[in-house]
């Protein structure tokens, strides 16, 4: 006894002028391989297999087009923060460093304390 459920071909066989049509509608601009093989009752899988033995390469392009490219200079680099920039808090054994300086500085403030 066999351990398929249905015996015979299981594959359907689609004639080649109805696969190139398939083909043809899945290349539209706008169209997608799932929907056309929804419609046509086929995998999308399949569709893309006969897409590469069907389909028209795309004909090289014999006009090479340039972009336009703008070119800024690189924005200055912040300086390197001084020892009297960095902040150092410590709690627990455990340290936290961070760039302060000017207004910040005033602001630090520790959350476990509040």
């Amino acid at each position: 006894m066999g351990t398929r459920l249905r015996e015979g071909r299981r594959d359907r066989s689609w004639p080649e002028a109805l696969k190139r049509e398939i083909v043809a509608a899945s290349l539209e601009p706008g169209s997608s391989v799932s929907l056309v093989a929804r419609c046509c009752d086929v995998t999308a899988n399949q569709v893309f297999s006969w897409r590469k033995r069907y389909a028209v390469k795309a004909a090289e392009p014999t006009e090479l087009r340039l972009m336009p490219v703008a070119v800024t200079p690189d924005p200055p680099a912040e300086p390197a923060p001084t020892r009297e920039d960095l902040i150092e808090i410590g709690f627990g054994g455990y340290r936290q460093r961070g760039q302060g300086g000017g207004a910040a500085a005033g602001r630090v403030s520790c959350i476990l304390c509040k």
